[in-house]
């Protein structure tokens, strides 16, 4: 009797490969390059500046090794499975310890599945890492649609909900009945809306975004010091440091030509992010002196990666999708958080969260923490210090 696979839900296993001629069409292109004029500030209120670009191209092109971070992909558990329609790559590593707890972790953008990869060991293998194995956890680490391994929808309607709406599937054909969820940047708004959502098995989320603030600025708390001091920050980004969001919210396509076409101008994209992790980036080639872990071979791995895979547009989109959502919810409760919150303030963040924010947003909140160092991408830049918020954040749900 033959044995019929349903390719729709079928678990398949994934490795990165891709042509030496791949990797030396970018290098010829990274040499080709048209650079313009030298910025006429001398800080980066103009954009990413020449020295940084320059010095990222410099080591790009002539000593990066793409393959050591294919090597280091094909070393975890990779696979694919189709959702709604959409191949989703993801790693997924149990935990040696039997009574881990299940955790999904949702990457953002200008990130991939590369910024999380130095939290595997520590939060599966807890003991291994100076922890206890009371805190392990199954770590499940998808690809964004449209990000990185991932295939892009080819239809419209990609926002957090129904990406969220993927990852309980994706969890529950994983046989997890009860498991956490984790994100930053377009990941907190993703792990707001499983909160949101409530699926069966889902028991806790932990964010180190306010990804919502945008939205419902009105209502935040603006009396103490530290108030103040967010509502400036989140002004200063929505006025100052609002440019990728507000192209990529209204024309994503325009500005994905330039990323498919050109390394450079993919690299400076990313990098004009946010002030914080540009001026640690730019020391960590101009200077060779990193912050944490953003050096110059963890950097380059996750531009390239968005190279490689031709994923700056597709991965662009979801803000126009995003934007869509804030629209059509604007001035609307939105529905309540289903399960406990937990959030990390980090003080490099685009507005660092004090607790009055987060629980204005999150009534339901059982564990909230400012950490001492870390911004933007903070499992990237100081995994260890997020492996510990993560094990903290989740201790009171075992």
């Amino acid at each position: 009797m033959s044995t019929i696979i349903d390719r729709t839900t079928a678990i398949r296993p994934f490795a990165v490969e891709f042509s030496q001629e791949q990797i030396d069409d970018a290098r010829r292109r990274i040499a080709a390059t048209r650079f313009p004029s030298r910025e006429l500030v001398p800080d980066r209120s103009q954009g990413v500046q020449l020295t940084t670009l320059q010095a990222l191209a410099r080591y790009w092109s002539g000593e990066y090794d793409w393959r050591r971070v294919e090597r280091r992909l094909n070393a975890l558990p990779q696979f694919t499975t189709e959702i709604d329609g959409v191949e989703i790559h993801f790693i997924h590593v149990r935990s040696p310890h039997e009574n881990a707890m299940p955790l999904i972790m949702t990457h953002g953008w200008p990130g991939s599945v590369v910024e999380l990869l130095d939290t595997i060991g520590p939060l599966t293998d807890p003991t291994a890492h100076g922890g206890s194995a009371e805190d392990a956890f199954h770590v499940v680490l998808p690809s964004l649609p449209g990000y990185g391994f991932s295939g892009e929808p080819t239809e419209l309607g990609w926002e957090n909900g129904p990406i969220a709406s993927a990852w309980a599937t994706l969890m529950d054909r994983l046989g997890y009945t009860r498991y956490v969820a984790q994100g930053g940047d377009v990941g907190a708004a993703v792990t707001d809306a499983m909160g949101r959502q409530g699926p069966d098995g889902l028991i806790g989320i932990h964010m180190n975004l306010l990804a919502l603030a945008i939205g419902v600025k009105d209502i935040l708390p603006a009396e103490s010091e530290p108030e103040r001091a967010a509502h400036a920050a989140l002004d200063a980004f929505t006025t100052d440091g609002f440019g990728y969001f507000l192209e990529q919210s209204t024309r994503p396509q325009t500005i994905g030509y330039s990323l498919l076409d050109s390394p450079i101008g993919l690299a400076a994209w990313m990098l004009d992010h946010d002030t914080d992790s540009y001026l640690k980036i730019s020391r960590a080639f101009v200077d060779g002196d990193p912050v944490g872990n953003l050096t110059r071979d963890e950097i380059l791995d996750n531009i390239t990666l968005y190279w490689m895979t031709g994923t700056g547009a597709s991965a662009a989109r979801w803000y126009w999708e995003f934007g869509r959502f804030l629209a059509a919810s604007h001035g609307q409760t939105p529905p309540p958080v289903q399960v406990p919150v937990t959030f990390t303030t980090f003080p490099g963040e685009l507005f660092a969260s004090p607790r009055s924010w987060v629980e204005t947003v999150y009534p339901t909140t059982t564990y909230f923490n400012e950490a001492d160092r870390g911004g933007h991408f903070a499992a990237w830049e100081e995994p260890e210090l997020f492996t510990a918020e993560v094990r903290a954040a989740f201790r009171s749900l075992r």
